[in-house]
């Protein structure tokens, strides 16, 4: 079925038209219909398979229709999610899908002055994408009224949904009209988060739409190889070095470590950017821009940015570190194979980082294929990015050994 067949607005299929989009991907087939007959949908998807695509298309339809019948000042959706960098990639795809229609979508976060937030408010605004902190500022202050809000979406709702932001999804719950349609989106879910989802819609009915079960895209050749902690970034070097002009992401598990590794790479004369909790967001923006526009290829992040990055063209994603959380597995991998392209995620898992491993595996109901490197080659990569540290190394093996010549040499006296 192709979107011309939809009943979608004519403005919307223009967009998509323009945007090479003939037919929906298989969660926007599943979802768009129910979306469109305005039920409550908790759907889950891989990564880079079109989730956003899936609300924004039927909601800017629904909105769009809606406003050439009645014109409204008031926001009539809310979308819910948990990072800065999430939240200005759903707004650029309301803008690139809506930009024929009449409809009005503002980005509201922290981390920026709110004046210029303020202002654009004040001249209305239909669909407000948003994290919760800043919003919840704006509301108390009297710049955002929910009471009409027609549509509720949290995508990512696994993490929406979990004990770090679950009180402020219920506090967002008590300003919103009980008519209305909520939309849960996301790539992970259990049955714990389920749950909380049916309770926030009461006795309505819910329709789940299912991916397939394994989380990870079919376009990610996704496998672990078992390195040292204080070896990851020999390999790392060696990796980047071997694929020059290829996008890289490189996930660490703290900010410290995201600045160790840039240092790292820079003494081995690589180009990084960082992104990563510590950042302004102006700084943020800068870097991510920079990055999608490949003034530099190697990203080094956090996992602050695991559900928000959609740069198109990255063809290696790097977990330097194993993610503490198994599900950020998933986000993470997720940034490369969108759409139709393919990509590869390969993993540094160090002694340590064992049992992170059995987690993640436990997920995704299966082992990680492993690329297992011969001991030679492993002490060659090391010895090329280091070389003097297996020159100490055999300085005091050998004397160690001439020590224990000596030994025995005393001991035949």
């Amino acid at each position: 079925m192709k979107f011309e067949e939809y009943n979608i607005a004519p403005e919307i299929k223009k967009s998509l038209n323009e945007m090479g989009l003939r037919r929906p991907t298989d969660i926007q087939f599943k979802s768009l219909p129910a979306i469109l007959n305005r039920e409550d949908v908790l759907a889950i998807a891989q990564t880079g398979t079109g989730k956003t695509a899936a609300f924004a298309i039927p909601v800017l339809s629904y909105l769009h229709e809606r406003k050439k019948i009645k014109g409204t000042d008031f926001i009539r959706c809310v979308v819910m999610v948990p990072t800065r960098e999430l939240a200005l990639q759903i707004t650029d795809v309301f803008n690139t899908i809506g930009k024929y229609t009449q409809v009005s979508t503002l980005c509201v976060f922290g981390g920026v002055e709110q004046d210029a937030q303020i202002a654009k408010l004040s001249k209305g605004v239909d669909i407000l994408v948003t994290t919760p902190g800043r919003m919840f500022d704006l509301v108390s202050q009297g710049f955002i009224n929910l009471s009409r809000i027609e549509v509720l979406v949290l995508d990512e709702a696994d993490r929406m949904l979990d004990p770090r932001f679950i009180s402020d999804v219920k506090d967002l719950i008590k300003f919103l009209p009980k008519q209305r349609q909520t939309l849960f989106f996301s790539a992970t879910i259990d049955n714990k988060i389920k749950k909380l989802a049916y309770s926030l819609v009461g006795n309505k009915a819910l329709r789940i739409q299912i991916s397939p079960k394994d989380p990870v895209s079919r376009n990610v050749t996704h496998f672990v190889t078992f390195i040292e902690m204080d070896d990851k970034r020999f390999f790392l070097e060696k990796l980047i070095k071997e694929n020059p002009g290829q996008k890289m992401l490189v996930f660490v598990r703290t900010k410290v470590r995201a600045e160790r590794v840039h240092k790292a790479m820079e003494r081995a004369g690589i180009e990084t950017g960082t992104l990563h909790g510590d950042k302004e967001q102006k700084e943020r923006i800068r870097v991510l821009n920079d990055f999608r526009e490949g003034k530099f290829h190697i990203l080094i992040a956090t996992d602050v940015s695991a559900r928000g990055i959609d740069v198109s063209g990255v063809q290696f994603v790097i977990n330097y570190d194993l993610p503490e959380d198994p599900e950020n597995y998933v986000h993470r991998i997720g940034r490369t194979g969108r759409g139709t392209q393919k990509g590869q995620a390969i993993s540094f898992c160090s002694k340590e980082e064992k049992p992170l491993l059995t987690e993640i595996e436990n997920l995704l109901g299966k082992k990680i294929d492993t690329l297992k490197i011969n001991k030679d080659v492993y002490k060659e990569i090391v010895l090329e990015a280091q070389p003097e540290m297996y020159k100490l190394d055999e300085l005091l093996k050998e004397a160690e050994e001439l020590e224990e010549k000596q030994r025995k040499k005393k001991k035949g006296k």
